[in-house]
This record gives structure tokens, sequence and C-alpha cells, in this order.
């Protein structure tokens, strides 16, 4: 048995919506950097799937290709020792003088491939076509893609061509390097039914395999899928081409997501208008097996085993990715990877597991029919100044390694492992692990804080202990280490503190707990080896800048709440250098009926006009995106000073205005004051908005807001906190 092999890849689709292409390698600034390269190789990865595509090589014909961008990046893997799986297209359609329903993209993708074999002969390996079949559906059966076709004969053409296409692509690179290897990539899944159901779920699971036996040479007039293609218009000789000219795919690359498994449940009453269809026989809703199923997934392992079974050829897993919180792309990676190696075990020829969109990807969440701006990091995450690696990057090199990963996440299941990934009734007994393993532990468990961070944890699978000062008091050596004796935390997330700016000019408690008390409390997680994550505030800068404020500015706070925040990062830091200090500004969240913006919602519903100062600037905080944020970083190992505030900078009167407006709530209402008018008795710093240097991974204010209405509007279910 061969070892398991680590690959790597990127996201590198150009899609096309109408005459609008969208490019994944600018948006994540892969094309940009010739140093992603040597991250890639850093992972220990034995080959990375490389996009010389089509479209962006030749964009105006194979007489004109572009290659010096692929030239410096081949040449650089080629030193480092990491083998290219070179990918022509990529759920694309090829140039703009060409698309998946017009007959001479076959010719013209062979036409390329031929030079790019000609161009690179040492390459071994390629993907002429990534996902032919998923393609075909989502751009000519589905219409989200171009050319937007809606109707099974237009699919039966574009599964055509893009396969036809792959032959001639694989004959013509084959003439230049007879050993070149068809690395076939499909994202497989299953279909699961009700009884009621199952003659649709017999069907999809026979297609589900159609672009692989075409290749194959495997279909004929005994095929299963003969009737369907000959009923929708496909001609004899265009399938029987196929068997006539087969081309047997070297390795299959099944790409593995949580959604590739799919249920079909005619109980229309139990899921929204939007998600009724139906196939003419009956009306039904097509829906991630996860979401409903009681039943655990199957998984890729058995994916990889009835693939092998098929054909008897070499598999592997070429796509591995979860758009979600960390822990869970963590737990995603680790179980694929488990997978793969126990039906490896199991005798099944499995040749590598690949981590797939390294640096990321672009509107995925609405299948790149809108452009939103949405991503999802993958092993680093570029919003950032360089990449950055999270903690994907420390799991992808222990596995490349043959070490046993040892990050406490790991130790919890996936959330599609457990009940709250049931968003319908449920079909059938439900399963569910339980959530296990190390433990963070909070402090301030009656204050805003730490009740959100309780209930990220609680959503996230990451147990916890949830202390209050008589569990835990920050400010007595004694007590903070008996809690942490006792409870053994992986991590401690610090939210207590003195909160009340104006009374804290006067009030001895500020510098107790918000100064002495994390500063004990760095000291034993220092001595015990444990991380420890705490919050400061814009308030220690003095507001002179005239811009916002980023991680390196000098602090300089004008009032004592200021001062003993910024005592604190001074004393936490000196005494735990690694841990991680959270800049945060003027919070509002959906589970705080007294935040500013809660305040501004019921005087505006009331007709009461609100006074809110027109010259003091900041960055106002939604606390779901700052747990959410700050519980990545954490994960991360992220240490030092970070900034996180949603992004923008505005007045407290301009803020109570924003959230008005968002709200259809009178902004007239809003009165701009001066700082002087409102007596407040603590000195205020005019402008202390924050932005990152370190990384911009918050979302915008505006979304921030229409977030915060839709969770005040319908809370979501209370949490209770764990002990």
């Amino acid at each position: 048995m061969r070892p398991l092999e680590l690959w790597v890849g990127v996201e590198p689709t150009v899609s096309r919506v109408g005459d609008t292409t969208m490019d994944q390698l600018h948006l994540s600034g892969f094309h940009h950097r010739l140093d992603d390269i040597d991250r890639l190789a850093s992972l220990g990865a034995k080959r990375v799937r490389f996009p010389l595509l089509w479209e962006r090589t030749a964009p105006n014909g194979v007489d004109t290709c572009a290659w010096a961008w692929a030239d410096e990046r081949l040449q650089r893997l080629q030193d480092l020792g990491v083998d290219p799986i070179v990918g022509l297209v990529h759920h694309g359609s090829g140039p703009m003088d060409t698309h998946l329903l017009d007959p001479n993209f076959e010719v013209g993708l062979a036409r390329y491939a031929r030079a790019v074999a000609q161009r690179y002969p040492h390459i071994t390996q390629y993907t002429p076509v990534n996902e032919p079949l998923t393609t075909a559906r989502f751009a000519a059966l589905y219409g989200h893609w171009y050319p937007h076709a809606r109707d099974d004969l237009s699919f039966w053409h574009a599964l055509k061509h893009q396969l036809r296409a792959t032959v001639l692509a694989m004959r013509a690179i084959r003439e230049v390097n007879p050993g070149a290897q068809l690395v076939q990539t499909e994202d497989l899944g299953r279909t699961y039914s009700t009884p009621h159901l199952q003659y649709q779920a017999d069907f999809e699971n026979e297609r589900r395999w159609i672009s692989m036996d075409l290749l194959m040479g495997r279909v004929d007039e005994t095929h299963p899928m003969w009737a369907y293609l000959r009923g929708i218009g496909a001609s004899e000789p265009d399938i029987l081409w196929f068997a006539e000219n087969p081309c047997p795919p070297d390795i299959f690359g099944l790409n593995s997501y949580v959604t590739s498994e799919r249920f079909l449940d005619e109980r229309l009453d139990h899921y929204p208008q939007h998600m009724h269809g139906g196939n003419g026989r009956d009306q039904y809703v097509d829906v991630e097996a996860v979401r409903v199923n009681g039943a655990f997934l199957t998984g890729p392992g058995e994916r990889l085993r009835e693939t092998y079974e098929r054909y008897g050829r070499p598999v592997a897993i070429t796509e591995v990715h979860l758009g979600c919180t960390r822990e869970e792309q963590l737990r995603w990676l680790r179980e694929v990877w488990d997978d793969a190696q126990a039906v490896s075990h199991a005798g099944v020829d499995v040749r590598g597991v690949t981590i797939w969109s390294a640096f990321g990807a672009h509107d995925w969440n609405s299948l790149l029919t809108q452009q939103n701006g949405h991503y999802e990091s993958g092993v680093w995450d570029v919003r950032a100044p360089a990449p950055r690696p999270t903690a994907m990057a420390a799991l992808a090199r222990d596995l490349s390694a043959g070490r046993t990963p040892t990050h406490p996440v790991l130790s919890s299941p996936g959330w599609w492992r457990r009940r709250e990934r049931l968003t319908y009734p449920p079909h059938g007994t439900v399963r569910e692990e339980p959530v296990s393993g190390p433990r963070l532990l909070i402090t301030g468990a009656t204050g805003t804080l730490g009740q959100a961070f309780a209930r990220a944890c609680a959503i996230r699978g990451l147990p916890y202990h949830l202390l209050d000062r008589r569990a835990l008091d920050i400010t007595d050596e004694a007590s903070i280490h008996a809690a942490l004796d006792l409870h053994q935390p992986w991590a401690v997330i610090n939210t207590a503190g003195y909160v009340r700016v104006d009374d804290a000019e006067t009030d001895p408690r500020n510098t107790r707990e918000n100064t002495h008390g994390p500063h004990l409390l760095a000291l034993a997680c220092a001595q015990r080896g444990v991380p420890l994550m705490t919050f400061s505030s814009d308030l220690v800068f003095d507001g002179t800048k005239g811009a916002p404020y980023v991680e390196s500015d000098a602090v300089n706070p004008l009032n004592a709440y200021g001062r003993s925040k910024a005592d604190a990062e001074r004393l936490v830091l000196q005494a735990a250098p690694d841990a991680l200090v959270i800049r945060t500004s003027a919070f509002f969240g959906p589970w705080d009926p007294y935040n500013f913006a809660a305040y501004v919602v019921r005087e505006l519903q009331a007709g009461r006009t609100v006074r809110a100062a027109g010259d003091q600037v900041v960055s106002p905080t939604y606390v779901p995106d700052l747990t959410c944020a700050a519980l990545d970083l954490l994960i991360d190992g992220e240490r030092g000073i970070w900034h996180l505030a949603n992004a923008g900078a505005l007045s407290w009167a301009d803020f109570a205005r924003r959230v008005a407006r968002v709200g259809g709530l009178s902004e007239r209402l809003v009165e701009a004051v001066s700082t002087a008018d409102l007596h407040q008795k603590a000195a205020r710093p005019a402008a202390s908005a924050l932005i990152s240097e370190r990384g911009w991974i918050m979302p915008s204010l505006d979304v921030a807001i229409e977030h915060w209405y839709a969770h005040t509007a319908q809370r979501p279910r209370e949490t209770q906190a764990a002990d």
C-alpha cells in the first residue's frame, strides 16, 4: 500500500454570467504572487492542481498565447520538486468566442492542449475539463452559468462537447507526451429520498456516473442511461462516438463537499416555496441530505470505494473545502483524510487528498451568480497584506508528514454530525455525535461579551466553561489558579472587566478589573502554556491622528478607562507574549437590549428624538461578527494586538441615522449634538475609529446592521451556557 499523498489546489474558476466574467485567481491575488508557489510547497504537498486555463492564456487564440505567467510558476514548481496536475478548463466555457454549446469548443480546446504540451513537455498529468457533468448541469440544465440554457438537450450538448474536448485534448497531448495521464475530476455525490421518490433517486445515482462511463467507452444500447440520452435528443452516433474513442482516466478524482449528498422529499410543506421543484411527474424538494436526513452522510470514503469498485483504477480526492468557521474547516479536512486512509487500508488504490481553495474562494455562496464580495478563507486568508496562514496550514503539514493532528477543536464532531445540522423536519431516526474534548474557559458570565462567546461556542461545537466572578475572580490570584486547575482549559477567553467609562474616572474597581485582573490572568496562563485572548478598547487612543487607528499606532488615552486598558495591553503582553489582545469598539448585538442601536430603534419607534454626538467618530462593532472573527484568530494561534471592528467610521449621530435608514425609521428624529452638550464625565477622543494593518476580516457596518435587524426581529433560540 502506497502512502497517502497530500495534494493542494487553488480555486481558479473564470466564471461567465452573461457577458460578465469573474476571475478567481485575480480575486484571491494568486495571479500576482509568485511566492504563492512556495507557500503551497511548504505544506509538504506532492502535487498541485495548477490552473493553466484556456481563457486566461489564449483569450485571442492559441497563436497569441501569453505564457509568461505560467512559465514562472511551473518552473518554480519544478525547482521545488512538486508535480503539477494541469487544468485547462475549470467551470468555464473557454474564451469569449466560444461556449459549451458550440461544437468548435472541442477542437479549440484540443488545439490549446497541444500548445500546452509542446510548451511544457515535462508535465505528465492533466485535467482538460474539471467536473464536466457538474458544469453541464449548472450551465445548460439549471441556467446558472453561461450560456444559461435550461433544457435536457442543451445539457447533453454541453456534456458531450466537454467530454469530446477531453478525449481530443488528451489525444493531442499524448502525441507530444505519450505517457501523459488523465486525472478526471467530478463531484460524484449521491442522492437519497423518501420511498415515494426512490425512482428519481435511482435515476440521479445512475446519471452521476455518466461522464466517467462515457470516457471509459461503456455507454451503448445496454447502458442504464441509454434510453434517457436518446429520449432527450442525443443521437446514436454522438453517444457511440465515446465507445469508439474511449479515453479512460488514469486517476478518478472525486471532489468532496458536505453538500454533495442530496435528499429528495415530496413533503413540500416542510420547505419554503422557493425550494419547490419537480420532474414533471412529482413535485418535490432537492435539498442537501445533511439538512434533513436523520442518518449521517455516507461520506467521501464510500465515494472512493464505489468508484474504485466500478472502474478498478486509482482514485483520489481532488477537492476538499468547506466554507465555514475555522474549526469546521479543520474537522472536515481531517474527516476526509481519515476516510481516505481507511479505504486505502482496505485495499482501495487512493493516491492523494487535495486541499482545495488554498487561498480561499469568492462568491461561491451564490454559485458565482452574484458578485457580492463574499469570501471564504482556505489554508491562507488573503484579507491581509500578505496571505495569512490559518490553522489549516498547520493541519496540512501534520497530515503530509504523517503526524497525528492535535488541535483541541478536532476532538469534537463537525456540524454535519451534530443535531443542529437539521434545518428541516428530519427523515428517519436522527443520529448525532456529542460535543466533547478539551474546553475553553470564558470569564465574565454576566456580561454581553461573555454571553455572546458562549452562544458562539455552542453553535460551533466548541466545549466551554462560562464562569462568573464567584467561580473565577480575575483579580484574585488564588481564584485564577483554582479555576485553571479545576477546568484544565486549552485556552482562556477573558471578557470580564469594568465597562462604565464615566464612572471609571473615580471608581478604583476600574484599575483592579481592567488592568490588575488581566495581568494576573496572563501570568497564570503563561505559567501553564495556556493561550489567552483578552479585550481592549479604541479608547486607548487620543483621537488626534486624523485617520482610523491601526495596531502599531502609539496609545495615548484621554480617560481613566482608556488608561486601564492601555496598561493592561502592556502588562498582558509582557507576561504572556503569545497572548491575543483584541481591540474593539462600540458594541451592538441582538441579545443586548441596552446597546446604542437598540436604544435608537426604541426611541424612534416611540417618536422620540435621539440626541447623539456628531463630533465623536467611532467604529461600531456587531458582537456576533466580533466573536466569530475572534474565535477564528484564537484557533489559528494568532498573537499580539488585533483590531476587530466592522468596516466603517462614522459619528454616533451618523450611526443612529444609519440604523434608522436600514430599519425604515425617521432619520429626522436624530439630532447631532456636540460632545460638550452630552456632559460626559470622561473625556472622549474625537475620532477613535479602528482599522487593521494585520487583516481585514470583519464585514462592513452596513451588512452588520442588516444582520442585526434580521436577528432582533426573530432572535435565534437561546443557548444555555455549559455547566
